[in-house]
């Protein structure tokens, strides 16, 4: 059996910088949701985006979740969510026992439409928050957006769980709404083994979600909460392992857009493939290449194809509103999304793929058309 290919895994720096925060946070005892380590690492995430204050959390989903409860989100509120997204993008809204309503997407990001956007505005006037997605890597157009949801006084709320180091004319995704989010899994363009980062211009609400991670510990010599707390910090050694992969991020971006633009110049000339959309004011990362396939040769046809040459690939994710949990909600939209997923494979997008991995992946996909 061929060595496998995987479509995302994480990859440690040749330089070793993870191992010198980890050994500092050994060495120094500091084994716990606090340390040096998470103050530096919320430092320099915050700087390396241009963000006022971050807070290191245990998850992408624990930020989102802190930044809805930031945004007074609450039971019976209404979010606007994109429906062509991963479940945790959604699931916090139901942790807050608020509503959400699904926004389809347009092909020239895959990302929330503004006119299904304003079209939810009108059927729900009164929504509280809007969560953006940048998929993929791919920016939503976020002029756009925030037009729309600054005439209507909402909360927005940036995941940029799989857009690090994406810009939108010329600044950084995550920094545009109210609150962005950030996801250190370790299948992201740089990884933590896990973990997630709030970040925000208010230093306040940032200090207060810090507050609400810890438990909501009062300022008492005695254990003392008067707020609802939960226990979402991030590890000190978590956050060591962040600090070195934030050192290479700017060399996983690169590779992650020579990978992308590999598979389009190689694939982009077969009939029926058609690639992500790049528009002239994004800068994507390119965290996962991915197509559509339009003609004969399916999505499942590459995937199987794939997976006999033990190669990982996976679909499009599934929309919010066609999921069984979710598909009590409503949802907005010319069913775009759906055709994305019903079209869509994301391709084998890992930055330690040598060129012979991308040769070997090509080949495979292209015998399809040659069958």
């Amino acid at each position: 059996m061929k060595e496998r290919i995987l479509l995302a895994s994480p990859h440690m720096s040749d330089q070793g910088y993870e191992m010198e925060y980890v050994k500092e946070a050994f060495d120094t005892n500091w084994i716990a949701p606090l340390g040096e380590n998470v103050n530096g690492f919320e430092r320099e995430l915050a700087e390396k985006v241009g963000s006022k204050a971050a807070a290191a959390l245990s998850s992408g989903t624990a930020a989102i979740h802190l930044a809805l409860i930031a945004a007074g989100v609450g039971e019976g509120d209404i979010v606007f969510c994109p429906t062509l997204t991963f479940s945790a993008t959604a699931n916090p809204i139901i942790y807050q026992n608020a509503i959400p309503v699904f926004i389809d997407s347009d092909y020239e990001t895959w990302n929330i439409s503004p006119k299904a956007l304003k079209e939810a505005f009108e059927k729900y006037p009164e929504v509280k928050a809007v969560i953006v997605v940048h998929l993929y890597g791919l920016s939503a157009d976020m002029d756009k957006i925030m037009d729309i949801c600054k005439k209507h006084n909402v909360a927005v709320i940036e995941d940029a769980a799989e857009s690090l180091g994406t810009y939108y004319k010329g600044k950084h995704t995550g920094t545009f709404g109210d609150y962005g989010i950030f996801s250190f899994n370790g299948n992201k363009i740089i990884t933590a083994s896990g973990g997630g980062m709030l970040v925000s211009n208010d230093e306040e609400r940032i200090g207060k979600a810090r507050f609400w991670a810890t438990q909501s510990r009062d300022q008492a010599k005695h254990y003392q909460h008067s707020e609802l707390g939960f226990n979402y910090r991030m590890s000190n050694v978590v956050a060591g392992i962040g600090r070195g992969q934030l050192k290479v991020l700017d060399q996983r971006v690169e590779k992650k857009r020579y990978i992308y633009e590999f598979y389009k110049r190689e694939l982009g000339g077969l009939e029926g493939v058609e690639f992500m959309p790049s528009n002239e004011w994004d800068e994507p990362n390119c965290w996962l290449s991915s197509m559509v396939l339009t003609g004969k040769v399916r999505p499942i046809d590459v995937m199987e194809a794939l997976e006999k040459e033990n190669i990982e690939s996976r679909p499009v994710w599934k929309p919010m509103h066609m999921q069984p949990f979710f598909e009590k909600y409503d949802f907005v939209g010319d069913g775009v999304s759906g055709k994305l997923f019903e079209d869509g494979v994301c391709l084998p997008s890992d930055t330690k793929m040598s060129v012979e991995d991308l040769v070997r992946v090509v080949k495979v996909i292209k015998g399809l058309w040659i069958e």
